[in-house]
């Protein structure tokens, strides 16, 4: 077969393309607002939902977590600005896995921690470095069906792998625009598939690879059109094949097919029903509701296509009980 060569290879990467016609989500709710009461935020900067349907935000700058019910209903939150098992410094980042375990991407204080579902302490790993296990800026985490949780390295400009109990399993990436390298990667989502997606933020694009970190395609270029990032930020697989990227600097959340085919886009910069002040992050949760972390707006939205049910679903990140119709399957 005749070689391809580099630059067109680059140009085709990086050229999204347009797949059938979707339509965006109807918005359902939202809540929040600015401050450090309960349900209030100060830049709720990541968004999960666990297998209770119940929604996980980190506020990067309240030092904490918070919990919800699927309807915006204040549960309990936990942490305080400082170093201390149960404390954070500038958490950035969240998943929770099938038995309801919550990982937190704690980036000031250089490490993961884990906690049962009610907030109690049970684990942490990492220190400031640049060897196995270590990190410079640990941004982002997600977890697969298996339990392994992969965490954005952002300084180091990789992805580390881990155990449930933390135990380094393998890395990759480095800086570079080339596949598989990064540029301050920003966040991680691992579909049901086991397949990882990296929000490649200084690159503009969202790379695919497999678990064991061997790269598969990537897509998106700097602007504000279709499949265009400026930049990317939070993303998230659902049960039917979609990945939906928060694309901060354009105020809007984009879906795309699992191979990078854009299929819609919603937004706008505002502060009414649908609209974001740089959107960081989205999660997806029980019956399809899309939850899109508004962080500039001191807020959670929700969205939602119509659904129909159906069986044999995994608890991952993702975690949804429904497929949704009008996602392009």
């Amino acid at each position: 077969m005749r070689a391809i060569p580099l630059i067109a290879l680059v140009l085709a990467l990086a050229t999204p393309t347009i797949a059938s016609a979707d339509s965006p989500p109807a918005f359902v709710l939202m809540w929040g607002s600015p401050g450090m009461g309960s349900g209030q935020f100060n830049e709720p900067n990541s968004v999960a939902v666990g297998p209770s349907g119940a929604v996980y935000v980190a506020e990067i700058f309240g030092h904490r977590v918070q919990k919800f019910d699927a309807d915006g209903a204040y549960i309990t939150s936990w942490g305080s600005e400082g170093s201390a098992d149960g404390q954070f410094s500038y958490p950035s980042g969240l998943c929770v896995d099938a038995y309801e375990n919550v990982y937190v991407a704690d980036n000031g204080n250089f490490r993961i921690q884990k906690f049962d579902a009610g907030g109690s302490f049970i684990a942490k790993w990492g220190v400031i470095g640049s060897g196995p296990g270590e990190f410079s800026i640990p941004f982002s985490v997600d977890v697969d069906g298996a339990g392994d949780v992969y965490v954005v390295d952002r300084g180091n400009h990789r992805i580390q792998k881990f155990t449930s109990a933390g135990a380094f399993v393998t890395q990759w990436g480095g800086l570079g625009s080339g596949p598989g390298q990064f540029n301050f990667p920003i966040s991680v989502a691992v579909d049901q598939g086991g397949n990882v997606y990296v929000s490649d933020q200084s690159n503009f694009r969202v790379q695919k690879f497999t678990d064991a970190g061997v790269f598969q395609t990537a897509w998106g270029t700097q602007g504000s059109g279709p499949g265009e990032f400026d930049p990317p930020a939070g993303l998230c697989p659902d049960n039917a094949g979609a990945i939906y990227v928060t694309d901060s600097g354009n105020h809007r959340v984009q879906k795309f097919t699992d191979d990078g085919l854009y299929l819609t886009s919603w937004g706008g910069l505002g502060a009414g029903e649908g609209q974001f002040n740089e959107p960081s992050d989205v999660g997806i949760g029980i019956g399809g509701a899309i939850y899109v972390a508004d962080r500039f707006n001191y807020r959670i939205q929700e969205f939602q296509y119509a659904v129909v049910p159906t069986r044999n679903v995994t608890w991952g990140r993702i975690k949804t009980l429904y497929r949704q119709t009008g996602s392009g399957e």
